[in-house]
């Protein structure tokens, strides 16, 4: 985290359907908890990953984690 980095699983075309890439409850929240205490930071590039209320056990998300700097620079591109 302190020398910058960034994983990424966006939301595409081919994925819209699916909602997302990784799994909400047993793929993105751990990973996103883990990155947030190392210093990070993790978004669906319009939302925090941990806040998202889960509205299905299988529920998909896009999923950009890593450097805080690097995120919020992917995020700023999706938000728009």
């Amino acid at each position: 985290m302190t020398r910058g980095g960034i994983f990424m699983y966006p939301m595409d075309s081919k994925l819209k359907g699916q909602g997302g890439k990784l799994r909400l409850m047993y793929e993105a929240n751990p990973m996103a908890f883990l990155v947030e205490q190392a210093g990070g930071a993790a978004t669906t590039g319009r939302q925090r990953i941990l806040d998202i209320q889960p509205e299905k056990l299988h529920q998909r998300v896009p999923v950009i984690l890593g450097s805080k700097n690097e995120v919020d620079r992917v995020a700023s591109y999706h938000a728009g």
